[in-house]
């Protein structure tokens, strides 16, 4: 999105131009808080923050946003039924010591929630694994399997599958490769990484 003078991710570009303007808005894992900033400047959203990494929080808190430090894992836990109107995850679900309780929890707390993940399926980590016999590192997978915060490597695939098994409406998807938007034709393969906006 333009006119704040922020470049954003493409997951994120594309939850921005879906929230609607004024929600009450809870971003989990919100880093320092770029998508918060443009929701609150360009669609006049009530945006909140919970972000693990303490420097990550006191950047967002200098730059006047509502961020507390806190761990998603059980501090979501803490809110209220239907506090907010949308609930973000971006890029944070794979970190998750217990995603479908993380799953629950957004749609618990939001009426509908936004998610996005890095595909673990998508044709270059399977022709880096392939050929090289090592686990990929890539553009949004920078870490090496000993560093990397990622417990639990989901596809598309497999993330369509936990929502059927768990009664979870899907209200739209969007796919993206090499920072663009790309169609839903096996996707799977296709697309380096997925957004799912959700509701129950």
């Amino acid at each position: 999105m333009s006119g704040t003078g922020f470049d954003l991710r493409a997951d994120l570009a594309k939850i921005a131009a879906k929230v609607p303007g004024s929600s009450r808005v809870l971003d989990v894992g919100c880093g320092e808080g770029d998508l918060m900033h443009v929701l609150q400047a360009e669609k006049g959203c009530d945006a909140r923050g919970m972000e693990i990494d303490a420097d990550a929080v006191a950047k967002a808190v200098s730059r006047g946003l509502s961020v507390i430090q806190g761990d998603a894992n059980r501090d979501l836990a803490d809110y209220p039924d239907g506090a907010f109107d949308v609930a973000i995850l971006s890029q944070t679900l794979q970190t998750a010591q217990r995603p479908e309780w993380l799953l629950n929890q957004l749609l618990r707390v939001g009426r509908e929630a936004f998610v996005s993940f890095p595909n673990f399926a998508y044709w270059r980590m399977r022709l880096s694994l392939l050929t090289g016999g090592r686990m990929p590192i890539s553009r949004h997978l920078p870490g090496s399997w000993y560093e990397t915060a990622n417990i639990h490597h989901l596809t598309i695939t497999d993330f369509r599958e936990l929502l059927a098994q768990r009664g979870v409406a899907v209200s739209g998807n969007w796919f993206f490769a090499n920072g663009r938007e790309i169609g839903s034709v096996n996707a799977n393969w296709r697309a380096e990484h997925a957004v799912f906006q959700l509701r129950r």
